[in-house]
């Protein structure tokens, strides 16, 4: 019974390379400019979430048309930076974020589809081994040692058998 193989993608060491310089240039051009957020500022931080970015553009205006209603410590050059960054960033965030997801998916279906068929070997190289066939053995030595942990008292034990 063949294996199920759903991934099925070679990308060429040229095309490689041009996805690396890719990811470098928004590593050097974006990654500066972008903060970091510890885990409690990221939980008290009030969220605005893409379906509030009308009203903050539409308030924008407001504020420009009719500053006498804003509050004095309404920095409106300040709410204009962020309104635009928001603007600009939106959109890359969008795409970055689909290829990040479309990487996690591939690298898991593909990961795992490499790690079944390396446990068909290793079962056989193991049936091998029962066998007594001599070359299967070294073989057999070497990627047991995936499997092994030691428990309390310093034995080796085969993770694979518990």
């Amino acid at each position: 019974m063949a294996l199920q193989n759903d991934v099925s993608i070679q990308i060429s060491e040229s095309e490689m390379i041009e996805i690396q310089n890719a990811v470098k240039t928004l590593e050097t051009k974006l990654l500066p400019l972008l903060i970091t957020l510890s885990p409690q500022d990221r939980r008290n931080i009030v969220k605005m979430g893409d379906g509030r970015l009308p009203f903050v553009r539409k308030t924008l205006n407001y504020v420009e048309s009719n500053p006498e209603f804003a509050p004095k410590y309404l920095d409106l050059a300040e709410l204009k930076k962020d309104t635009e960054l928001v603007n600009q960033l939106l959109p890359v965030f969008h795409s970055v974020q689909k290829i990040s997801d479309g990487l996690d998916d591939t690298l898991m279906a593909a990961g795992s589809e490499a790690y079944v068929a390396s446990l068909s070997y290793y079962n056989g190289i193991k049936q091998a081994v029962k066998d007594n066939i001599q070359s299967a053995k070294t073989i057999f030595a070497d990627l047991k040692q995936t499997f092994e942990r030691t428990n309390n008292s310093g034995e080796a034990t085969d993770k694979q058998s518990k």
